[in-house]
């Protein structure tokens, strides 16, 4: 008996085969919100420290992402890798150690997701794509837990102006901070 995302569930019978899929996202969602639960006990000790997001690749390659509202030591996510792999190795979810454990901060190339993040990097330019493909470069001047305020300038010399747009987050798709020199 196999129960699907509709809630649906279904006996599979004879030859007919079960779609890869289904094993691989329920495997996939069941361990990130294992692992997820296992960061966040970590993450208690220190208010400051929260969760991005987790990430598994069909090679059980885990990737987890930490940040801090204002930086994040390095000499940290040493610490947590550490735990975490060993509570990985002890809790059986990969028998015989079939798996690897990348605990690191987000980097530029990674796009904003939780909000802290977004309230850390105000002052800062960032590239916001929108669901609708439309972009909108400038500086983030404000975020709040709706969403963000961006500012740009338009025009040159006298006609220079400068604009604000207020971007509530179910229209954001991704959100990248920019370094400017």
């Amino acid at each position: 008996m196999l129960t699907f995302a509709n809630g649906k569930n279904e006996q599979w019978k004879g030859t007919d085969s079960v779609p890869f899929f289904y094993f691989t996202m329920q495997g996939a969602t069941t361990d990130i919100q294992a692992i997820e639960e296992r960061v966040q006990r970590l993450l208690e000790a220190h208010p400051s420290h929260f969760l991005v997001e987790v990430r598994i690749k069909p090679t059980n390659n885990i990737k987890v992402f930490i940040d801090a509202d204002e930086g994040m030591p390095l000499s940290a996510l040493i610490d947590y890798n550490r735990k975490l792999y060993k509570q990985l190795e002890e809790s059986g979810m990969y028998p015989d150690g079939n798996f690897s454990l990348e605990v690191s901060s987000p980097g530029l190339d990674e796009p904003l997701k939780k909000v802290r993040q977004y309230n850390k990097n105000v002052g800062r330019f960032v590239e916001v794509v929108l669901n609708d493909g439309t972009r909108r470069e400038g500086k983030l001047t404000a975020a709040t837990d709706e969403g963000i305020v961006v500012e740009w300038e338009e025009g040159k010399g006298k006609k220079k102006e400068t604009k604000t747009e207020t971007i509530l987050f179910e229209n954001i798709k991704t959100t990248k901070v920019q370094v400017k020199f």
